[in-house]
């Protein structure tokens, strides 16, 4: 039994799709995580194997196992973000918080094919959305390598609040990164004129339980 509300879901914006992981996906989440190897190392997690051996299609079960253990238990909501049918990245909000602090963490990649088509604003204004409504969050958190440019350009976008600076943050490709922290409440996402303004995405996005 889920011990959460909001999951699973499926969350919808014109040919956007933000759906649960399934074990079926493994063929294409490796195809494009291989051919997206430089776009997307320099911001992975450091890790003692090779970006093949994490990345091939028999990689993808151990890794589907442990999103639906998460989410089952409500420490996170993993989504793959699927455009126009076709697999485009993934999008997790993790480390979730009840109880006083009601917060999570979010964090995402695209298929570089896909990049500046505003798939990526779009899916964290709808996942945004969801955590504030379905799943009954405060606070939504994205924090950001200041040297990636493409992902400071997709909280620009949706008018998030720059929040703080991490030094040696996370262990990044190799080394301790510092993080730039950007962070939305409920409060602030009411009357954001930035968010009616990623194409394609309506006022109010649209949400519906997938179980």
């Amino acid at each position: 039994m889920n011990t959460h509300p909001g999951w699973p879901a499926e969350l919808t914006a014109g040919p956007l799709l933000l759906r649960p992981p399934r074990r079926r996906d493994a063929r294409a989440w490796s195809e494009i995580r291989l051919r997206n190897q430089e776009w997307l190392e320099p911001w992975e997690p450091s890790s003692a194997y090779n970006w093949r051996d994490r990345n091939n299609p028999a990689a993808w079960p151990p890794l589907f196992r442990a999103l639906r253990s998460n989410a089952r238990s409500g420490a996170m909501l993993p989504f793959m973000m699927v455009y126009g049918g076709r697999l485009a990245g993934q999008m997790n909000a993790s480390n979730i918080v009840h109880g006083a602090l009601r917060s999570c963490t979010v964090g995402y990649w695209i298929d570089a094919a896909l990049a500046g088509r505003n798939i990526t604003p779009t899916a964290l204004a709808l996942l945004v959305d969801h955590c504030f409504s379905a799943v009954g969050l405060h606070r939504v958190e994205v924090d950001i390598r200041p040297d990636n440019s493409a992902s400071l350009r997709v909280v620009e976008k949706l008018g998030l609040r720059r929040e703080g600076y991490y030094e040696r943050y996370l262990d990044i490709a190799g080394a301790w990164r510092d993080h730039v922290a950007f962070a939305i409440t409920v409060e602030e996402l009411h009357g954001n004129p930035m968010l009616g303004r990623i194409p394609g995405l309506p006022e109010t996005p649209a949400w519906h339980s997938a179980g």
